[in-house]
């Protein structure tokens, strides 16, 4: 069988998606907009040993298969490829052609990361980050932008620029912290402290940030001398377990409760809870799942062994169950999942813009790794297979109080 007769025979003849190999079979047009393309048997080794998502993703990131043009419309023409078309007989037909390759088990690339130790342990977590996050901070500017924010933007309007949505974002949760001059802010997993200049510049508090990653915290440090903030904002290379002060006004987690693990979530949000004055409030921002299914192949998936090692997604009502059982009042909630979909469109695009110094930067393989990445969770996004929520809460004062408005309008 040629390869590209089990293409069209897996995929089907309707997905506007193109097919080349090595063998030199074919099918569909070779001027098209969208092209898999098989350059190597190890690509089949990949696939057939770890069939779906690793087994691509392995095989992408090696080089050995490629995306010939844009990876988002490529993948999203074939995603889901549902296999019940396929007789019996089709079948037989592929498992007497490709199990000869799942026998031979390629070596994984080496970009591929399986964590050693405690699972959440403070060492592990600041290796899980030190992977994702210290790549290089020349690479993540040449993907994210002047605002350097990692994490959803909220736009304003379906034209807006990336920056333009990512200050609307740390404004967003600004308003909804109630900040105001003088108050007290603890950023958790602040990156490169995108909020906390915003709540300083723009609110008048004093802000503390914390991140795991090195040369965010390097890079934060230098944007808060450069603004001339010293006195007012600092970022921390620390845990956040490690935060020894107390009585915040307001905490902000904007993309940390991805990597905290769904067992921790009890002791993450209680330990928070302690941090805040009564009538504190704090702002949960996080992917999510849609539903509470916790998948059973996770911890064999691309995004784990290649993007966020250890993270783990729960359904929003988790994660609230959690939040209010940690003596949050809940008080606000939205789902801002286009809106994601919309901040990965301008993240994939800027890698394209910028790919030539990327792959300078940080390898063809790091590369490669975050083009795919990107381009699959825009998908996921689209297709409600993740979603990302805010969620604020209040830790309440003396008899119930609050300290919040009748009517809280935020948009």
């Amino acid at each position: 069988m040629k390869l590209a007769d089990a293409f069209s025979l897996v995929a089907g003849t309707q997905r506007n998606v193109s097919f080349r190999a090595y063998d030199g079979s074919s099918f569909g047009p070779q001027d098209h907009d969208a092209i898999i393309e098989i350059n190597t048997p190890r690509a089949l080794e990949y696939l057939a040993a770890s069939p779906g998502q690793l087994g691509l993703a392995r095989a992408y990131v090696n080089g050995d298969l490629d995306i010939v043009g844009d990876a988002y419309t490529t993948l999203s023409r074939l995603y889901p490829m549902k296999l019940n078309h396929l007789t019996l007989g089709d079948k037989a037909a592929l498992a007497k052609n490709f199990a000869p390759f799942a026998l031979k088990r390629p070596k994984p690339p080496a970009l591929e990361r399986s964590l050693k130790g405690g699972r959440h342990s403070k060492r592990r977590d600041a290796e899980a980050i030190h992977h994702h996050y210290d790549v290089s901070n020349t690479f993540y500017r040449w993907i994210l932008g002047p605002s350097m924010a990692y994490t959803c933007a909220v736009f304003p309007s379906l034209d807006a620029s990336l920056e333009v949505a990512q200050e609307e974002k740390f404004d967003l949760v600004a308003r909804k912290l109630g900040l105001k001059p003088g108050m007290k802010l603890l950023d958790v997993g602040c990156g490169w402290g995108g909020m906390v200049l915003h709540a300083v510049k723009n609110y008048g508090v004093t802000a503390i940030g914390v991140t795991l990653s090195e040369q965010q915290a390097l890079w934060g440090a230098r944007a808060i001398k450069e603004a001339g903030l010293e006195n007012s904002a600092q970022i921390r290379f620390s845990d956040y377990r490690d935060v020894t002060e107390t009585d915040f006004d307001a905490i902000s987690s904007i993309g940390l409760t991805e990597h905290i693990g769904r067992d921790n979530y009890p002791s993450y949000f209680s330990f928070l809870y302690d941090k805040l004055k009564p009538e504190g409030r704090m702002l949960n921002h996080t992917i999510t799942r849609p539903d509470e299914q916790l998948p059973t192949h996770y911890r064999k998936s691309f995004i784990n062994r290649y993007v966020f090692p250890d993270g783990e997604l729960s359904a929003p009502g988790v994660i609230m169950n959690a939040f209010n059982n940690a003596g949050f009042e809940i008080r606000h909630e939205e789902n801002l999942r286009e809106h994601y979909a919309l901040t990965l469109k301008h993240w994939g695009e800027n890698l394209e813009a910028h790919w030539d110094e990327a792959v300078a930067e940080a390898g063809l393989g790091t590369a490669r790794v975050w083009r795919l990445y990107m381009a699959a969770s825009r998908m996921g996004f689209d297709l409600n297979t993740i979603q990302l929520h805010q969620m604020l809460g209040v830790k309440l004062g003396p008899r119930g109080q609050s300290g919040m408005p009748l009517r809280s309008i935020f948009n």
